[in-house]
């Protein structure tokens, strides 16, 4: 046996990351296991030539509720991008932002001809009920999916088609828009109230922040687990030994090394990146596609809202497609040209990343957004397919597994 310690956490993503940062706090004996040579999971950037890469397109929210709790999101020196969207539809871009953020621009939103002027005083009711009624109540009221609740709210088909359903794509990687009414409430809420930004270092800063406080000779990198039982985690140098052992994988993963685990459903998407030399808007806003191609989920110039993300003199756009199948990037290109209006020719491909199993999926039944972490046996799993599929989900799953583990080693 290679070593005992109170707590093994298998995965070094932002839900181990949080367990541990609370376990650290706690005073209780740990040790993270990373399959692969870095941290943060599904949260990673490459530096490329003097671009920032994510891995596919993300964001941070300032609203998430777990930031604050893990480190102080103004080190992270965030790049904010303007608080609503450009729509595309036929030859005009139709602006609609969030009236608390810029309210000189609410009368040209209520004007902006995307849906009718009562589908948009029913979603801003819908998202200010969101943004202010207590997190009980939305999560106590009838679930459905997310598509059912905005026809429910009586939004009409223009609105959810040409606004909603390619902007909530892109945020559920779920086109069909079968994600949970409970999700919805939350993104509506966080949206409402936070900040969308990027770090200047990208969104690897997160994880790095993160992890920042931690014993780096706590934490093994390029060490994958074949196995783990209760009170034994086994890597190939040997086994581990200890009292509890928190999986927080990717679902795949988790399922693989917990086969009590059900299935976890995941979405995929793509994000295409672009380099130009003038950039085809002069602010940092998501645009979509108004004219229902579903092609396109939305593209955005990222270096508007962080310049650092791409060299002097040069711009970084970034497009996602939702979906398992990902188009030739020519045909996503031809698309730029319509959506942005402007030619695309000279712009320089410089990747595609796939990401695969991006996101899980959440349909209904989701409940309280809680799904049980502790498995019995000092066996804990962790990780956003156990609360809400986003980052805030990630990090209050592992925060609350280490809470489940703190409560049982003191029980026991």
């Amino acid at each position: 046996m290679l070593a005992e310690t109170d707590v093994v956490i298998v995965g070094g993503g932002l839900a181990g990351l949080a367990a541990a940062r609370r376990l650290h706090r706690a005073g209780v004996p740990w040790r993270l296991l990373e399959a692969s040579g870095r941290l943060g999971g599904r949260v990673a950037t490459d530096a490329v030539d003097g671009y920032l890469l994510d891995r596919g397109f993300q964001v941070l929210n300032t609203a998430y509720p777990r930031l604050g709790t893990l480190l102080d999101v103004d080190r992270l020196d965030l790049g904010y991008f303007t608080s609503g969207v450009l729509v595309r539809r036929g030859d005009e871009l139709k602006r609609l932002v969030n009236p608390l953020r810029e309210p000189t621009a609410a009368p040209r939103t209520a004007l902006a001809g995307v849906g009718s002027l009562s589908d948009r005083l029913r979603f801003a009711a819908l998202a200010a009920g969101a943004a202010t009624l207590p997190t009980e109540r939305l999560l106590a009221a009838p679930e459905t999916t997310s598509e059912a609740a905005l026809r429910r709210a009586g939004l009409s088909d223009a609105i959810i088609e040409e606004l909603l359903r390619p902007f909530l794509s892109g945020v559920f990687i779920d086109r069909e828009l079968e994600t949970s009414s409970h999700v919805l409430a939350m993104v509506l809420r966080s949206f409402a109230r936070g900040r969308i930004g990027l770090p200047a270092e990208g969104m690897a800063a997160l994880p790095r922040a993160i992890a920042d406080p931690l014993p780096a000779d706590l934490i093994d990198l390029d060490t994958p687990v074949a196995e783990v039982a209760p009170g034994r985690v086994r890597t190939q140098a040997g086994d581990i030994g200890c009292r509890a052992v928190v999986v927080a994988t990717d679902p795949p993963a988790a399922t693989t090394l917990l086969p009590r685990l059900p299935r976890v459903r995941t979405h995929s998407y793509t994000t295409y990146y672009h380099s130009t030399d003038t950039a085809p808007l002069d602010e940092p806003i998501l645009l979509l596609d108004g004219d229902r191609r579903e092609i396109v989920a939305n593209t955005v110039v990222i270096s508007r809202a962080a310049p650092s993300y791409a060299p002097d003199g040069r711009h970084l756009v970034a497009t996602s497609v939702v979906g398992p199948s990902a188009p030739p990037e020519p045909a996503v290109r031809a698309e730029l040209t319509r959506l942005y209006g402007r030619s695309t020719a000279d712009w320089t491909h410089l990747t595609t990343v796939v990401i695969p199993d991006a996101l899980p999926a959440a349909p209904p039944p989701q409940g309280r957004l809680r799904k049980p972490v502790s498995l019995g046996d000092g066996l804990y799993v962790a990780g956003d397919h156990r609360d809400s599929p986003s980052i805030q989900g990630a990090l209050a799953s592992g925060w609350r597994t280490a809470g489940a583990v703190l409560d049982d080693l003191r029980a026991g």
